[in-house]
């Protein structure tokens, strides 16, 4: 199946506007479905469609695939790579606008994995999308810029370390399965690109990890400030209260934000909880 052929024939034309780059190299498709862990039982929802050939790679491996897309442009060029594959059904709906109930209407309820091929521009806006959810997902697999899978590896103190890295580790574990040149995707971006796999479960039981995101985004808000006075400003306490509670966590008073871990966030954030009742 040449896609290139396929696109031209149909008079696709690529839309900046979209991030719009297809993966073309078949090693490289069959490569992300086996990352991703995906088997005959599985449910996938894929988000970014394209011309298909991600879709047909996970079909091939997938109980049933459930396909996003916006571009209702794509509908030809489905019509043809998407031949024969019965157990996948495409939706030109943006999913950052569906909410859960949709969603699992779609899914049927079902435990699912996510595996996409997305537009670098909503790379954080889609993770939080997912991993703020109730929704019964165990797992996301996504191709994103590499210097964005730098940052949700990170670790404490370094450059790449951010909000963006504790907001997913309170919820699962991260991993860089492969790294992606540039060459392989139609058009060629100006990147290069990783996979990155995320494990979904309950991480911390009984401990509100949205609030201790929260206090992840407060803490690297003014990221050269000390902790304390990013607790003062975010919890409306005191100073004395502020360090008294990094006392009670075991961490230096003259700590910044950017040396915590997320195991750290909890244990702050559930002192913090206690201190203010």
């Amino acid at each position: 199946m040449e896609i290139s052929e396929i696109l031209s024939r149909h008079g696709f034309v690529f839309k900046k506007s979209l991030g719009q780059n297809f993966i073309t190299d078949t090693g490289l498709l069959k490569a992300v479905v086996r990352d991703a862990g995906v088997g005959k039982n599985d449910c996938v929802v894929e988000i970014g469609t394209g011309a298909g050939t991600l879709t047909r790679a996970l079909a091939e491996a997938a109980g049933e695939v459930k396909s996003f897309d916006v571009d209702e442009a794509l509908k030809p060029v489905l019509a043809e790579t998407l031949t024969g594959a019965g157990n996948v059904e495409v939706y030109f709906k943006d999913v950052l606008r569906l909410g859960d109930a949709e969603l699992e209407n779609i899914t049927g309820g079902k435990p699912f994995k996510v595996v996409a091929n997305i537009p670098y521009y909503i790379t954080t806006p889609l993770i939080m999308r997912f991993l703020e959810s109730s929704l019964k997902m165990t797992c996301l697999t996504l191709m994103i810029q590499e210097e964005v899978a730098a940052r949700l590896i990170a670790a404490p103190g370094t450059p790449e370390y951010g909000a963006i890295t504790v907001s997913v580790a309170l919820r699962g574990d991260v991993c860089v399965t492969r790294k992606v040149p540039r060459t392989l995707f139609r058009p060629v971006p100006k990147v290069d690109s990783a996979v990155v796999r995320i494990d979904v479960y309950d991480k911390f039981p009984g401990y509100d990890v949205a609030a201790a995101a929260a206090l992840a985004r407060a803490a690297f808000m003014m990221r050269r400030k000390t902790l304390v006075n990013n607790l003062v400003a975010y919890a409306g306490i005191s100073k004395e209260t502020a360090a008294y509670a990094l006392c009670r966590t075991g961490l230096d008073l003259n700590i910044r934000g950017e040396r915590l871990s997320a195991e750290d966030f909890v244990a702050l954030n559930k002192v913090l909880s206690e201190i203010k009742g």
